[in-house]
């Protein structure tokens, strides 16, 4: 694997920035996380705590520099964490990977998700020369699958039983955002 640049200038969009995390980032992380919502939908453990933010915050260097995962925090002007963005299981030799994310609860529907995860793909195809962002969502999910769609990403279908996520296999909603879906 290769490591992965993070964005120069950070991509923002005016409103919302995505940045890499720092130490003090872990109360708002945990706090967030608390939130029933985001272990439902995503691999965050149930019983989050600030141990388990600071773990993953000083992780997301060596998953940089191991080609591994460029984890971002969504932030806003005041430099306040909303949420959080990845992108991850790359696919070098299919020039591919998978958009992640969460929003705390209070900044949910507001677009901010939909925003960062545009950011993110356009600049994942652009910069790295990728020609397929993956973006996946439980079928129970209707606020994630509104997400990936006002990013503009493509329903491509349901895969059944893609994987396990806490112990069981789960169907997930495939989109995609394809590089040539930007100059279109």
């Amino acid at each position: 694997m290769r490591p992965i640049p993070l964005p120069s200038p950070p991509l923002t969009d005016g409103e919302i920035r995505l940045r890499p995390w720092e130490r003090r980032d872990a109360p708002a992380v945990a706090a967030a996380c608390r939130d029933p919502e985001i272990p439902r939908w995503t691999v965050v453990p149930a019983d989050y705590t600030e141990r388990h933010a600071r773990e993953f915050i000083n992780g997301t260097a060596g998953d940089i520099a191991t080609g591994r995962e460029l984890a971002l925090a969504i932030v806003d002007a005041e430099d306040r964490v909303l949420g959080a963005l990845g992108i991850s299981n790359f696919d070098w030799a299919n020039l591919k990977a998978e958009i992640g994310y969460w929003i705390a609860r209070e900044e949910r529907r507001r677009g901010i998700g939909s925003r960062a995860a545009r950011l993110l793909a356009e600049w994942a195809i652009r910069t790295l020369g990728l020609e397929r962002v993956e973006l996946l969502a439980n079928p129970l999910n209707e606020g994630s699958q509104r997400l990936a769609e006002r990013a503009g990403f493509t329903r491509e279908g349901t895969l059944r039983r893609y994987r396990r996520r806490h112990g069981e296999r789960e169907d997930l909603v495939m989109f995609s955002l394809l590089a040539e879906d930007l100059s279109s």
